[in-house]
């Protein structure tokens, strides 16, 4: 990694001139309520990998940022290193700093309820640790699932286990649609989330100055054993309300905000409002850099104003599942309306503009937060990405197409950049230019120009360099944790390229044995090879004798679409398995050809046309460029 240069330190000093320096209430609020830190602790997996530690973070004791570092985003850093146990209130505690997310306990009249047991087992299990050390040691009696992203429920059997669930022992509470969500969301494009994932993150870069300082919400995202129990109690209506172990909850949805299946809660008794992760330190994502469904904007201000006007003036304390709480009523309400205002504010005025012809590029360099809000610290970008965001608001209403027929059908990325550079006058004379425009600091440009440089020939070692140099100083002068870390993330694989990743599914054995059989054939129809299926048609009855389902799976017009309940009377062949034998196969511990062979698939009919339909099918790389041309196959 290298230095900033003197025009990126120039463009931190005057972002530091503008951050509302005078309020230091975010390590206060950070620091009130502690018991014990986490620390330096290695938390590790049995095998002695380590899936989450803090070191490596000590750079961050410093008031002052470095020049490589923009000083909204490393001062956010410093106060996202709180960590450990702390209460809240009492009968409400929070573990924070043991994964990107908080685990908040509420101690019952018998038991605990958990609620988001982080992303992994490992972290969990430590977390309850940590807490049992300070408090009464006392069951488990539910566990909540504040929505269906994976760092609010990946760690559940290391506070809970299945067998306690099935036993009705411990209830597990989630909003409506969950489980569709939960083991969804990441399957159909889930290769491509995952790539894309590493640079979001930055899981592999180097922690340090001039590497990855933080997410947004947390510092890193743990690597451990992500699992998953069905909820037992779903919150359907809008506004629910539940005595669950003595406390009574007041559950509200939030769908298609932040998560497509999520909730709020809020805890009369102790005056404590939950907005789980839609009112956050920060201005959060509407569509995040590993990608997702565009999410709403609008609704989502709706939301937090529906929270304020209904619990706000009840309210003493406010807590999310990210981050740090915000204490006192008056304060609480003030977030509030602080919160609701930016989503409301960036929707409106993209949307304004929207309608009078300028495209989401054009619409995010015109789009600046109101000083009010910019002042207010909880409303920066250290998170989301105002110009992502409001790119994602366009693109929700509009689409990606501009309007203009230019780009209806442009060229495809390596064949606009070779015309491109042969119109410039040649790589030589590009480099020459591109050069002269980063001394003059024009990073933004250069990223651009060197990039196209590189998709015209990644052979050329001279326009990586300068391409990672322009992505380094865009990374050190970005408020965004994910938009620092994507750039950083970019400047590491133009100058090393892609790395070595971990092979298998990518997708934990409980999601996988969660999926419900109508989406993984959908997944199975996203693998098809269309044109190795061109004229081919297949029929296969697939029946399984454990969950006593029966599914047809048709081939045809070069697609595979499935039918449930139902058996084809015309099909080429009859497949019966179990359900266990098909999630083997998914978590590659076997084949299907080893599945045949072994009996644990019998086959009626023409048995060929599982071989042949199995040969059509692609197998997804993980180690595929981003930042550079795909190798021509």
């Amino acid at each position: 990694m290298k230095d900033a240069t003197e025009a990126t330190r120039a463009a931190n000093r005057a972002a530091l001139a503008q951050m509302p320096l005078a309020d230091q209430q975010s390590f206060e609020d950070a620091r009130h309520g502690f018991i014990e830190a986490l620390g330096d602790r290695l938390i590790m997996r049995p095998d002695g990998r380590v899936v989450w530690t803090l070191k490596g973070y000590e750079f961050l004791g410093s008031d002052e940022a470095p020049d490589s570092v923009h000083p909204g985003l490393w001062r956010h850093a410093r106060v996202n290193t709180a960590n450990g146990l702390y209460k809240v209130t009492d009968r409400v505690y929070q573990l924070r700093g043991f994964d990107v997310s908080n685990m908040t306990i509420i101690e019952g009249d018998s038991g605990l309820i958990v609620i988001d047991p982080l992303i992994s087992t490992e972290v969990a299990k430590a977390a309850m640790e940590l807490y049992l050390k300070h408090r009464p040691k006392r069951p488990v009696t539910a566990v909540i699932y504040s929505h269906s992203h994976v760092d609010h429920f990946g760690g559940v059997r290391g506070v809970v286990s299945g067998d306690e669930v099935a036993a009705g022992k411990v209830t597990i509470w989630a909003p409506a649609g969950f489980m569709a969500a939960a083991v969804g969301e990441n399957v159909i494009a889930g290769n491509a989330m995952l790539r894309r994932a590493l640079f979001q993150f930055g899981a592999m870069l180097p922690r340090g100055e001039r590497g990855q300082v933080d997410t947004g919400l947390g510092k890193s995202v743990s690597l451990g054993t992500v699992t998953l129990i069905p909820p037992t109690n779903l919150i359907e209506k809008p506004v629910e309300t539940h005595r669950i172990d003595g406390v009574e909850i007041i559950f509200e949805l939030t769908p298609d905000a932040e998560a497509p299946a999520e909730l709020i809660m809020y805890y009369p008794q102790f005056r404590v409002l939950n907005m789980t992760e839609i009112a956050t330190q920060n201005f959060h994502n509407l569509l995040p850099m590993r990608g997702a469904l565009v999410r709403d904007s609008l609704a989502w201000s709706k939301y937090i104003g529906g929270a304020l006007h209904r619990y706000g003036a009840s309210s003493d304390i406010l807590i999310a599942q990210h981050n740090w709480p915000v204490w006192s009523g008056e304060r609480v309400r003030a977030f509030l309306r602080k919160q609701r205002d930016a989503y409301k504010f960036v929707h409106d005025q993209t949307v304004r503009l929207m309608n009078y012809g300028y495209v989401g590029a054009e619409i995010a360099e015109m789009v600046k937060l109101p000083a009010s809000l910019n002042q207010e610290w909880s409303t920066h970008s250290f998170y989301g990405s105002l110009k992502h965001n409001i790119k994602a608001i366009y693109q929700r209403y509009l689409g990606h197409y501009d309007g203009n027929p230019a780009n209806l059908d442009a060229l495809p990325p390596v064949e606009a950049a070779k015309k491109s550079v042969e119109y410039m006058g040649g790589a030589e004379a590009v480099l020459r230019k591109a050069r002269q425009d980063y001394a003059r600091a024009e990073f933004r440009w250069v990223a651009q120009v060197a990039s196209q440089l590189v998709f015209a020939d990644p052979a050329n070692r001279d326009a990586r360099e300068l391409a990672a140099d322009a992505f380094e100083q865009l990374g050190y002068q970005a408020e965004s944790a994910t938009a620092r870390n994507a750039y950083l993330q970019g400047a590491f694989e133009l100058r090393n390229g892609v790395p070595n990743l971990p092979g298998g599914s990518g997708a934990a054995p409980d999601i996988i044995r969660s999926l419900p059989l109508d989406m993984y054939f959908d997944f199975m129809a996203v693998r098809l090879n269309g044109d190795k299926a061109a004229g081919k048609t297949i029929v296969l009855n697939w029946r399984f004798i454990d969950t006593r389902q029966d599914y047809v799976l048709n081939l045809e017009n070069s697609a595979l679409t499935c039918v449930p309940d139902t058996q084809a009377d015309n099909a080429d062949a009859t497949l019966t398995l179990t359900r266990a034998t098909l999630d083997e196969i998914s978590l590659q511990k076997t084949t299907f050809q080893s599945a045949l062979q072994a009996g644990q698939i019998t086959v009626t009919g023409k048995g060929e046309k599982l071989v042949e339909l199995l040969g059509m099918l692609d197998t997804f790389p993980i180690r595929f460029p981003v930042v550079e041309p795909r190798p021509t196959r």
